[in-house]
């Protein structure tokens, strides 16, 4: 970074001659606190001039990858700069943007958007229609917004950057954007929580309406406003995304909550005839929930500029520390509390479809006495091929297979497969089990290694309900979701639904055995995971993800860029905005189903509305669903 005392001539020159360079970015220390960040490709430059008792302003700047800031003083030469500026890169892009953001007066509720309304009217339109999203973030806060045609368009009792007539002779055009303070009192305190959500509008609203100047009135490959943000990250986003990975490694959620007793649970139970039910006890906690705490909240997530990044820290913040807390309430009401909060319940329609599949779909009772079952290390076996094909596409793939007495569930954790010692699978469902496990979760976890951000390989916040949407989709695609596997899915949220209702161990387990004609075994293994912890409802996202996957396929949405890493529902726009400023990477490895041949078949019977219930694969499936 180079540091300038003045902008004389010859300092302008040689800031231009390093413009010319073939450089992604650009940055220069200026006179009396001025900044300057340019990235390469760009016609447009945000302004903001530095003002006394001006809290939050400057910030609605930062994250633009092109931006000055005006310190205070040698105006005259900044005006110098910022003409040269535009004159350069008018000559490269044919026009040249320059849009200065301040603040308007203390009891100001109006965004004036002050430019040529004859020259760029469909540029200052986007801008007023963004800025009015403003009124969505609090009931209590209504802001207006205008277009005023006028030469006029820096702060008042300040002077132009440049004139109408200068502007032309440098090929520029200039929009001033007066942004109503009520993200601040009257006093100048911040209001924290608001500004978050305001500095997101408002710079995505201006991003939006700087891509309708860059795509009318310039020659420029700029596809998408999403590229207009920094490709460039400050070195605290990368300390912050390792610290929150360092405070997650330091426990396994999943792990920790999952009974270390299991086989005492179950052989106790069933030897008294479904009577008597143990005790669940858990391993050791290996942290200490208040100084794990005290970490996640010393992290500075407010001092990230970048309001994408920001917000998916922050995300993950607060599911950390709803973990923490349940971990510290294992076996209590309070445990079950804030598994509702972290799940989001179930509502009527997951239950209701729930219940269709198992009033329609028969237990395939002949599952249970195939005698061509698999055991754990035969499985384990199986896994290792598709292991091997993975590391075929990237030496680096690796996955560990642990087969262990103290697991009740199989489960990837770290990208490492964990199996219960007694585990038996039959061969059809093997095979979609091997996809669900290692074609989704250790894929997605080493595709989440391959970005800049560990985050992506251990999850961002609800990250589960849609990895748990994919591997069971997966297990369709490979013709492998068979009707007991889908029933087990429906039964887990039935269980669920039970408990939220009150019932205790015995009576879901009777529920389900009764009046959902699930085999005792069957029966046992869906209830004893609903109970541990003092009840858990991380189970109701395997169907509650599935419909949710097949109402975005059907709305047009594309399967592999899900595989990137482990993200949610609502992740999905952000990191398409991230992949498409080169922050983020396309998957590096591909599951082995989509280069099937019957990929696209069975992807568009799932657009065209193929019901859940004609998805399973195993017997006559007429003769499986019962007749109403």
């Amino acid at each position: 970074m180079l540091h300038y005392k003045n902008l004389s001539k010859e300092t302008v020159d040689r800031i231009l001659d390093y413009l010319r360079k073939d450089e992604d970015e650009y940055n220069f220390k200026l006179p009396n606190g001025g900044f300057l960040h340019i990235e390469s490709g760009l016609p447009y430059l945000t302004i903001y001039r530095k003002a006394n008792k001006d809290i939050g302003t400057r910030e609605l700047l930062l994250n633009e990858a092109s931006y000055l800031i005006i310190g205070r003083g040698n105006f005259k030469e900044y005006q110098y700069l910022l003409f040269e500026i535009a004159n350069y890169f008018s000559a490269q892009y044919k026009s040249y943007l320059l849009f200065e953001i301040y603040a308007g007066s203390p009891k100001s509720t109006c965004f004036r958007i002050k430019g040529p309304a004859d020259l760029l009217p469909k540029t200052l339109k986007v801008l007023d229609e963004g800025l009015q999203e403003v009124n969505t973030i609090s009931p209590g806060v209504t802001i207006a917004s205008e277009v005023e045609d006028t030469a006029d368009r820096h702060p008042k009792g300040s002077h132009h950057l440049l004139t109408v007539e200068e502007t032309k002779q440098c090929g520029a055009l200039l929009i001033g954007l007066e942004i109503p303070p009520v993200y601040r009192s009257e006093s100048g305190q911040l209001y924290p929580v608001f500004f978050r959500d305001f500095h997101s509008q408002v710079t995505t609203a201006m991003k939006k309406a700087i891509f309708s100047f860059i795509r009318i009135q310039t020659a420029c490959g700029i596809t998408s406003y999403n590229l207009l943000g920094q490709r460039s990250l400050k070195e605290k986003v990368f300390d912050i995304d390792k610290k929150l990975t360092e405070i997650e490694r330091s426990y396994q959620f999943l792990w920790l909550v999952s009974p270390s007793n299991i086989y005492s649970i179950k052989e106790t139970f069933f030897e008294s005839r479904f009577k008597t039910v143990l005790d669940y006890h858990y391993r050791l906690l290996p942290i200490d929930p208040d100084v794990l705490k005290r970490k996640l909240y010393d992290l500075k997530i407010e001092k990230i500029e970048d309001p994408v990044l920001s917000h998916i820290f922050r995300q993950k913040r607060e599911e950390l520390d709803r973990q923490i807390t349940m971990l510290n309430e294992r076996g209590t009401k309070n445990f079950f509390y804030n598994s509702i909060r972290l799940h989001q319940g179930i509502g009527r329609k997951l239950q209701a479809e729930a219940e269709n599949i198992l009033t329609q779909l028969t237990e395939n009772e002949g599952d249970t006495k195939n005698l061509n079952l698999m055991d754990a290390n035969e499985f384990a076996f199986l896994v290792k091929d598709e292991i091997d094909f993975l590391k075929k596409q990237h030496p680096g793939f690796s996955c560990e297979v642990y087969i262990r007495e103290d697991v009740n569930i199989m489960m990837v954790s770290n990208g490492n497969l964990y199996l219960p010692v007694d585990y038996t699978v039959g061969p059809k469902e093997a095979e979609a089990l091997i996809q669900h496990e290692i074609g989704t979760h250790a894929l997605t976890y080493f595709n989440g290694k391959q970005q800049p951000f560990e985050q992506f390989s251990m999850g961002l916040a609800d990250y589960d309900i849609l990895q748990e949407g994919l591997a069971v989709l997966s297990e369709y695609l490979v013709g492998g979701l068979t009707r007991n596997r889908l029933r087990t899915l429906a039964g887990r949220v039935v269980a669920g639904q039970a408990r939220l209702d009150g019932h205790d161990f015995r009576a879901i387990f009777d529920l389900l055995l009764t009046k959902f004609n699930f085999t005792e075994k069957r029966s046992f293994n869906i209830v004893s995971r609903t109970m541990q912890g003092g009840g858990f409802l991380k189970d109701i996202i395997y169907l509650k993800g599935f419909l949710k996957l097949i109402e975005y396929l059907k709305g047009g949405g594309s399967l592999e860029p899900l595989l990137s890493g482990k993200f949610g529902f609502h992740h999905i726009n952000i990191v398409q905005q991230l992949t498409e400023r080169n922050i983020l990477k396309p998957p590096i490895l591909r599951p082995s189903y989509l280069s099937s041949t019957e990929f696209e078949n069975k992807i568009k019977k799932i657009k065209e509305g193929l019901p859940i219930v004609e998805m399973v694969c195993d017997g006559n499936l007429e003769q499986s669903l019962k007749m109403n």
